[in-house]
């Protein structure tokens, strides 16, 4: 899961990014508007963390962008102003929750995965195709009931795959899901066959399905057909 975090505080900034990477999210960092409003323009993400109050604009202002251009993404707005003004406009403006500082973060790790069921698993943790099971609290995937052992990045492939199941994935689109924006592609994409090989392996020892089709040119896709 991917996850932009924009925040000009930079003692908050960097705390929030340690804490989510040990939780196993991939994030970006942008610490003003123009540089999260750059990010948004090129990538995409599964949850954004926005501080209303930026040096260099509103952060109000940029969640219109935000709903412009990262139409799945869910948004927390985090900041420092109590107002119920403010967390209504933004609420209406199409925030999914409003956080007010200061906060634990672990209070803020429970509201993002509140906000991930929501938007992709329809409120529910357990997410199941066929036979395949996973388990977006626990980290946990099982095959007919049985726990297969995945690395972090087996986990979040195979989780991406799922949620974007009958969809065709290029391997540009996997490296950037996988690692953040200033990984160095090269036209070499060996860690995803790696991965993808692995995937399957321990799919098939486990007696479930290899739903993964290779499209040769295009990329992948999760599929029963």
């Amino acid at each position: 899961m991917k996850i932009l975090i924009i925040e000009d505080e930079f003692d908050l900034l960097i705390a929030i990014n340690n804490f989510l990477v040990k939780e196993n999210f991939i994030c970006e960092l942008a610490e003003n508007f123009r540089k999260a409003d750059e990010k948004l323009s090129i990538n995409e993400y599964d949850i954004i963390l926005l501080d209303i109050n930026l040096p260099d604009g509103n952060g109000l202002a940029l969640l219109n962008t935000i709903k412009k251009r990262q139409k799945k993404a869910g948004v927390i707005i985090v900041s420092a102003k109590n107002s119920l003004d403010d967390k209504i406009r933004g609420l209406d403006l199409g925030a999914d929750d409003y956080m007010t500082k200061p906060f634990q973060l672990s209070e803020l790790n429970s509201r993002i995965k509140a906000v991930l069921r929501r938007k992709q698993f329809d409120g529910t943790n357990i997410l199941t195709f066929n036979e395949i099971s996973i388990n977006t609290d626990s980290k946990s995937v099982t095959i007919q009931g049985k726990e297969i052992t995945l690395t972090r990045k087996e986990y979040d492939l195979l989780l991406f795959f799922l949620i974007n199941k009958n969809r065709v994935l290029t391997k540009e689109a996997i490296s950037e899901h996988l690692w953040d924006d200033n990984i160095d592609l090269s036209d070499n994409f060996d860690f995803i066959y790696t991965h993808l090989n692995n995937i399957r392996r321990k799919i098939k020892l486990a007696g479930g399905t290899d739903y993964i089709k290779t499209l040769y040119g295009m990329g992948y896709k999760f599929t029963q057909r």
